[in-house]
């Protein structure tokens, strides 16, 4: 007989995307009958920008209260929504392979950044976003904005919705992989132009630490298991320790992209100025090829050289960092 899942997820049609997908490969793993339960968040209820709101943990409590109090079993988030420090009774029991992290830019006519005209209105959310994109235009109008991928899409002057009042946004390019929008993007930005967030483009299943622990031989652990990805995993956990480490919020402008390549973990990392006037740029590698409980001490570790790197250099000069030297 199968096992009865619950998996917990926001309801927004990102959200239940990405869960739908994360329920499909559980299933595939192993004998699961999986059921969703949609959890109402601050987030999805509350308006004003992410750092009035109190950081993008607004998009996890709720969720987290479903698991613990046990109506659900697992709940899916997007990795750069959790906050860095653990939670107590809570384990992240998989981490699937990440999408592609970079930022995209959808604008009118098909323009890319560079092709903007002076003064051309882009919105975002995220401070990093904006801080970037004046660090590479500084004309640009960067308009702070709330909404879900197609409120976001619809604001852009010309789309299929309306007239909009904007030239361009900024998304996370999974997001729009994931619900199949893709065709809305005009430029994918490298690393040198747009650090992603830590975490951005990977999702976290997170689980209950006894549940998980107490019986390891269910094939909802079996699932869980092969659904884990190591190179995504390890990644994550570098570029969340180099947040950790600065104590920085989501209105700090810090981004962050971990790759790995064989045994070679690599973490760049880049603090900027808010009004993208200033940047601070570091980057460094280690070798893996432990357990898994020591490539993640080395990941960590790595993370929290590069930000005691950024730190020394004048970083918490540049940003809102709870860790000033």
């Amino acid at each position: 007989m199968p096992q009865h899942v619950r998996i917990g997820t926001r309801a927004s049609t990102l959200a239940l995307t990405q869960t739908g997908h994360v329920a499909d490969a559980l299933a595939a793993h192993g004998d699961l009958d999986v059921e969703t339960v949609r959890v109402r968040t601050d987030g999805d209820r509350l308006t004003g920008s992410l750092a009035t709101l109190g950081g993008t943990g607004v998009f996890v409590t709720a969720l987290r209260d479903a698991l613990l109090d046990g109506r659900c079993d697992v709940a899916v988030h997007s990795l750069k929504d959790l906050p860095t420090g653990d939670a107590d009774g809570l384990v992240i029991a998989a981490v699937p392979v990440r999408e592609d992290p970079r930022d995209a830019l959808c604008a009118r006519d098909g323009l890319t950044l560079a092709g903007l005209p002076d003064g051309a209105r882009v919105g975002t959310g995220s401070p990093r976003r904006a801080a970037q994109l004046l660090r590479a235009r500084p004309d640009l109008d960067v308009v702070d904005i709330r909404g879900n991928v197609d409120t976001r899409l619809g604001r852009v002057a010309g789309s299929a919705t309306g007239p909009g009042d904007l030239d361009a946004v900024v998304l996370a390019r999974a997001g729009l992989a994931r619900i199949g929008r893709l065709e809305a993007v005009t430029e994918l930005f490298d690393a040198d132009v747009m650090l992603p967030a830590p975490g951005q483009g990977a999702l976290a299943v997170e689980t209950r630490a006894t549940g998980l622990t107490t019986d390891l031989a269910t094939p909802l652990a079996g699932a869980l298991a092969a659904l884990d990805h190591r190179p995504t995993r390890v990644a994550v956990l570098a570029e969340r320790a180099l947040l950790a480490r600065l104590e920085a919020g989501c209105a700090a402008p810090v981004g962050a992209l971990a790759t790995l390549d064989g045994d070679a973990l690599t973490l760049e990392a880049v603090v900027v100025r808010t009004d993208g006037s200033a940047a601070l740029r570091q980057r460094r590698s280690t070798t893996l090829g432990g357990t898994p409980a020591e490539d993640a001490l080395a990941a960590r570790a790595l993370g929290a050289t590069v930000a005691d790197d950024l730190l020394a250099i004048g970083a918490a000069d540049l940003a809102d960092l709870g860790h000033a030297r």
